[in-house]
């Protein structure tokens, strides 16, 4: 296997699971460099939207593809926004994006005070798109969201992801400590492993 196509448009995204998976020795690649549209998520669970996400980019490419499905479950929330974190700002008027995602999460636990928060990773893997057996890696890290934004490392809520083991947030920490540590860290560690026993041995 030379490619390995990730089944996102998200930049963030790509540069770090690169980074990850550089020990296998594949090509990672971007399904917007094959002008790939984004699949359908129809689904209300991490693992389904990612397998629907790898076997839709797996179909139109003809390459093993990955997908991450992730997101934000906040504790007071009852695990929302989950599935849905992407579009998280604009169930309250703003643009998709990362920076109106914090904002709008910041205005809707103004008087929250339980700030308990996860951060869940579902990596899911096929060699081609009916794979009767995927791969799946589930990394989840649980901290606190802060009051305010903290850092200029990271993307996504990494600023407002308060991690009590290091006293910082995501976005605080150093790039190497950010990936070893977080929860797409934790599952392309486990994705890497699985890969290397049953794609590569």
């Amino acid at each position: 296997m030379k490619q390995l196509l990730l089944a996102s448009n998200n930049r963030g995204k790509l540069a770090e699971l690169q980074a990850m998976f550089a020990p296998l020795g594949v090509q990672l690649i971007s399904q917007a460099e094959l002008n790939i549209p984004e699949a359908d998520e129809p689904f209300h669970t991490f693992i389904e939207n990612a397998l629907a996400k790898a076997r839709h980019a797996s179909r139109l490419s003809g390459l093993p593809a990955l997908a991450d499905d992730a997101g934000l479950c906040v504790e007071a929330f009852g695990g929302e926004p989950g599935v849905q974190t992407a579009f998280y700002a604009t169930r309250f008027g703003y643009p998709k994006g990362d920076d109106n995602n914090v904002r709008a999460l910041l205005e809707q636990m103004v008087d929250v005070t339980d700030r308990r928060a996860a951060l869940v990773s579902t990596l899911v893997a096929v060699r081609r798109a009916e794979d009767p057996e995927p791969l799946v890696a589930v990394g989840r890290v649980s901290g606190e969201i802060t009051r305010e934004p903290r850092g200029a490392n990271g993307f996504g809520f990494d600023p407002v992801m308060f991690i009590p083991r290091f006293g910082q947030t995501f976005a605080e920490l150093p790039v190497e400590v950010k990936n070893a540590n977080s929860h797409r860290g934790l599952a392309a560690r486990q994705m890497l492993a699985l890969m290397q026993e049953r794609w590569f041995a």
